[in-house]
């Protein structure tokens, strides 16, 4: 579980190349919390396309920098620390490596450049309204008509479809008795006729989420990736790889980094928050509860060096790391107190008419403590994930 000085090296060039390049308003805008444009992550993923590192998780035969598992976790951790954004993962993260695994030569030669560029942006088709974690349940509908398919149904909570040229999408092909088999996965561009993104704004007052509705959406046969009916499968393998990426903990040192700043500064009965016996216990507790995400990914990065079995640790990271964001994001609330509220920037952009109080500082906290309660939902409820733990590793 410790690194090699190999891998030392690797953190330190990282580490130089992102203070050099990262640029500086991007950064205080993540350090502060605040929301980050298309444009922001577009400027970032364009950097370091030029540098080769854009794709961590792509062999070096479609562009990627041929990074070990280890120096893509240190990479992640390293951004992380920094304050650089995360890039929107549709493209680089889940579509590339499933075009890779399961795409035609056509697709592959066609989309992936693209994808490395900036070319093309994605977003996914998977959830829809009474198909979230059930994903088997769903019921958009992609029929067969003169050499087409025909799209008719809904996607929801479809993450920067705003911001997206292409979707990836789950659709049913046909209706089999496992409700799995008649499921395929579809690829096309999102500004087809016939379909139209509706914002949803989420509790903190921002536009993160869509709905997606598709009418008589024909796209070309050739939209299907693998075979009919195979789409669980592609969907199960984009998971494992959804699932597992984010795994280091950089982001969230510094996160929790900040509420300790902002509790050194703010004072409680007239001295400093963090010398409240209480808040300090609430803060030692979260930090303990961060080092051992922390640990049991590095376990899990040791056992996959060594080519031993991982199992369900991606669920079980899943599941710790969601929750640890959101102690983080209770105690930068509590660390505000009655500055937070009003910096709520998002309600404040839809209409709220309380003016932002305080120090700058606390602008953003409030959203993001919204925005995270939704942490232990996406990429599979935390609750789905602990039914696939009991399974996989207790034989429940």
């Amino acid at each position: 579980m410790r690194f090699s000085a190999e891998d030392e090296s690797f953190r330190a060039d990282v580490r130089r190349f992102i203070r050099e390049n990262l640029p500086d308003d991007v950064r205080a805008k993540v350090l502060a919390g605040m929301e980050i444009s298309k444009d922001d992550y577009m400027r970032w993923h364009r950097i370091l396309h030029r540098k080769g590192w854009v794709a961590p998780n792509w062999p070096e035969a479609w562009g990627g920098p041929a990074w070990t598992v280890v120096q893509r976790y240190i990479f992640d951790d390293e951004a992380g620390l920094a304050g650089a954004p995360r890039l929107s993962p549709f493209g680089i993260g889940m579509i590339g490596p499933v075009l890779m695994a399961f795409g035609s030569e056509a697709q592959k030669e066609h989309h992936l450049p693209k994808i490395l560029s900036g070319e093309e942006v994605w977003c996914q088709g998977y959830s829809e309204p009474g198909s979230g974690s059930d994903l088997a349940s769903l019921k958009t509908r992609a029929d067969r008509q003169d050499g087409h398919y025909v799209i008719n149904g809904s996607k929801l909570w479809t993450s920067l479809a705003h911001h997206a040229d292409w979707i990836f999408c789950l659709v049913r092909t046909s209706m089999e008795e496992k409700r799995q088999d008649g499921i395929s996965f579809l690829i096309f561009p999102i500004t087809l006729p016939g379909i139209e993104i509706r914002p949803v704004i989420t509790m903190n007052g921002l536009r993160h989420v869509n709905e997606v509705f598709f009418t008589d959406v024909k796209v070309p046969l050739d939209a299907l990736v693998g075979e009919e009916g195979k789409g669980w499968t592609i969907a199960k393998y984009l998971l494992q790889h959804e699932r597992f990426s984010g795994g280091a903990v950089g982001e969230l040192k510094t996160a929790l980094q900040r509420v300790k700043e902002i509790a050194g500064r703010e004072t409680s009965g007239g001295s400093p928050l963090m010398a409240d016996t209480d808040f300090r216990r609430k803060v030692a507790s979260t930090e303990i509860e961060l080092e051992a995400v922390e640990l049991t990914t590095m376990r899990a990065l040791a056992a996959h060096t060594a080519d031993q079995e991982v199992g369900a640790v991606s669920s079980l990271i899943k599941v710790r790391r969601t929750e640890v964001q959101q102690m983080i994001s209770e105690l930068g609330v509590e660390a505000a107190g009655y500055y937070a509220l009003p910096h709520n920037i998002g309600a404040l952009k839809n209409g709220w008419n309380e003016e932002p109080v305080g120090s700058e500082e606390f602008n953003a906290l409030v959203p993001s403590y919204l925005f995270l309660r939704a942490a232990s939902i996406y990429s599979g409820s935390n609750e789905i994930q602990r039914n696939i733990i009991t399974k996989a590793e207790l034989g429940l």
